[in-house]
């Protein structure tokens, strides 16, 4: 069993391409991940790059998969400690580094940003790694 650590732009990617995961593969995140996914679709459809009904079966779909969400006391300290450290403005990126070093083997980070931010303090791994058995 592997453990990934899934950020917003991953879970819109997984959902739009309506990817299947193998068994042996389990999401986490922290829990504003479907609120920002969510944000995301609504960015689409406010800039009429995605149709509002669409945006909506997604979300569906995004609500239907398979998501450890977290938002514990450990999971917050850890993420304020982490930005702390590295001098990050926001603890949203954060939130996802600390759930994968707390929970996690990887980190599948859509947003280059968290990638970056990721590497060397996480395991970082590619969409299609998430894909893979």
């Amino acid at each position: 069993m592997t453990r990934f650590v899934i950020d917003p732009p991953t879970l819109v990617r997984l959902v739009a391409q309506s990817v299947t995961l193998p068994a042996s593969h389990h999401l986490v995140a922290p829990n504003i991940l479907r609120t920002r996914a969510l944000a995301i679709l609504l960015t689409q459809v406010r800039d009429g790059t995605l149709d509002q009904r669409d945006a909506l079966a997604l979300h569906e779909r995004m609500t239907a998969l398979k998501v450890r969400l977290l938002g514990d006391r450990v999971s917050r300290r850890t993420a304020w400690d982490l930005a702390i450290a590295h001098g990050w403005d926001d603890l949203a990126d954060a939130e996802y580094v600390a759930v994968t070093q707390l929970q996690a083997d990887e980190l599948v980070a859509g947003d280059a940003q968290l990638a970056e931010r990721a590497t060397g303090l996480v395991a970082v791994a590619t969409f299609d790694e998430l894909t893979l058995p």
